[in-house]
């Protein structure tokens, strides 16, 4: 049986994380209209193949850079390294398959900072239909993917991470904490893994064994509790240093 997320929704949630906190350096993948980034007021990094931006995303943001690319061609670029940034907070919200997620994965967590936090979007489906993997028939609603498998995958090979599914409408908010920038076991395995998974279909591994890896967290609960999995790279608003402007 599907559990439905019932929380908050999860642009509610991120924009009061970002109205509380900054961080050094952000990433967000998948970011077409920009509305999930526009309320940062950290120093930003955009990657979509396609930017659709009509409005001021730029905001109170020290810096950002926008790379209309796919992510994968992003992390080939070697451009983290190249400026020396490690990342506070990932946002992974692109192509919804999970291999794409997979390797987002590994690309970002190569580069995070001590402390750091991935979120991913879309790992928990509501119904049977919105996990296609048929790009030429998506259905006309919420359109998840295949993502949902990045749980049980990281469940089996990653257990020394810490893994939060918070109940944020519509679809879930899943934070990674402890992450390892020299872990290279899903990298390692990554072939493997896709061989193993590819033909998975949610219907015959069961909604109920899906459901029954995790507990959802209190998205509401977690935004009181000042959001916790983010106490070692957050920084108070406060700290932000406004640009002065030279009087003419």
């Amino acid at each position: 049986m599907f559990r439905k997320p019932s929380g908050l929704r999860y642009r509610r949630y991120l924009r009061q994380l970002h109205a509380s906190a900054v961080f050094d350096w952000y990433l967000e993948v998948g970011c077409r209209n920009g509305l999930s980034f526009a309320p940062v007021r950290s120093k930003t990094i955009a990657v979509d193949p396609y930017f659709r931006i009509e409005s001021n995303v730029i905001n109170e943001k020290p810096a950002m850079l926008a790379f209309q690319q796919t992510s994968d061609d992003f992390f080939a670029s070697g451009v983290l390294q190249q400026l020396g940034i490690r990342l506070d907070f990932a946002f992974l919200d692109g192509m919804h398959l999970f291999e794409y997620l997979l390797r987002d994965i590994i690309n970002t967590e190569a580069r995070m900072a001590p402390g750091g936090v991935i979120a991913l979007h879309d790992c928990c489906p509501f119904d049977s239909g919105m996990t296609t993997r048929d790009l030429d028939n998506l259905p006309k609603d919420a359109w998840t993917g295949d993502v949902w498998k990045v749980l049980p995958i990281l469940a089996q090979y990653r257990s020394d991470l810490q893994v939060t599914v918070l109940d944020c409408r519509p679809t879930g908010l899943v934070l990674v904490t402890g992450l390892d920038p020299e872990n290279r076991v899903l990298q390692s395995n990554y072939d493997a893994i896709v061989a193993d998974w590819s033909g998975v279909h949610i219907d015959g591994y069961g909604p109920d064994r899906f459901y029954d890896g995790f507990e959802y967290t209190d998205a509401g609960q977690n935004m009181a509790a000042d959001f916790p999995q983010f106490a070692a790279v957050r920084k108070s608003p406060e700290t932000i240093r406004k640009p002065e402007y030279a009087t003419p």
